[in-house]
């Protein structure tokens, strides 16, 4: 298996930071008195929406854009430990070679996203149904199961398990950490890597562009994403997040398969 040595590196920095912190502690009476009030309080639903403006569109290392800015809001309720996600993708320019009958913008995908979440302390567990509305090929539907540990990093391991037409399994191990900045700004770095293991005979390995080695599944590190956010708060209530990403593979059967199968592009290497 051949990595690129030179650009995973880069994913592979850890930040330890060593801080600081001071912890005021309240007496014991008022403990169980805020612990008491906060016990009696009625949860409520909540909500929250947003909308990113991107270069491209990527997904688990693939352009599904026709290199223009797409636009894609997301909406989410959550009560308890149940949340419902609703996400689409416009692209302001889909041209006639790919599906459209001129150069327009159009919705060409809608997922829905049911949750439930937990924490055991440091732990934290989620799990979940994901529908992909696809326009001009086949729906979409996975199961995920996700674990992570607040500690340094916040390392995350989730296992995505394809039930419609393509059976196979997606994991991605992912760090994170956010800098405090001053006037309630932080910067957010990320990164994370993604491995397909298919178990269907229509998802394999490309022994070079275009030319399909269908007797060998496609199961392999496949992708590597880096990225780096300014978190801006405008108010309590919305806040403004310049975002810098890049998407490569990992492997050179990553690059031939993301080459051969990209809808709008023969690139494997993506910066937006």
């Amino acid at each position: 298996m051949q990595f690129r040595v030179c650009k995973l590196a880069t994913i592979i920095i850890l930040i330890v930071i060593f801080t600081g912190n001071s912890y005021l502690w309240a007496q014991e009476e008022e403990e169980k008195g805020l612990i008491s009030a906060m016990s009696n309080m009625e949860e409520k639903p909540t909500a929250s929406a947003d909308v990113s403006v991107l270069t491209k569109y990527v997904w688990r290392g693939y352009e599904l854009s026709d290199d223009s800015i797409v636009l894609q809001p997301s909406m989410t309720i959550s009560y308890k430990d149940f949340s419902m996600n609703l996400w689409g993708n416009l692209d302001t320019d889909i041209d006639e070679a790919h599906g459209a009958n001129d150069n327009l913008s159009q919705f060409n995908e809608t997922d829905w996203t049911l949750s439930y979440a937990k924490s055991f302390g440091p732990l934290s567990l989620e799990g979940g149904y994901i529908y992909y509305g696809l326009d001009g090929i086949d729906d979409s539907e996975e199961l995920y199961l996700s674990i992570g540990f607040d500690t340094i990093l916040s390392p995350t391991l989730t296992a995505y398990r394809e039930i419609a037409h393509l059976p196979g399994w997606y994991f991605s191990f992912d760090l994170s950490h956010s800098f405090e900045l001053p006037r309630d700004i932080t910067l957010d770095i990320g990164g994370s890597v993604g491995y397909y293991y298919s178990d269907d005979s229509d998802f394999v390995e490309i022994k070079d562009h275009g030319q399909i080695a269908t007797s060998t599944k496609y199961q392999n590190f496949h992708n590597a994403l880096l990225s780096v956010a300014l978190n801006i708060p405008i108010n309590s209530f919305c806040s403004v997040t310049p975002m810098l990403a890049y998407s490569f593979p990992l492997t050179n059967d990553a690059e031939n398969q993301i080459e051969a199968t990209n809808g709008f592009s023969d690139d494997s290497d993506y910066t937006f």
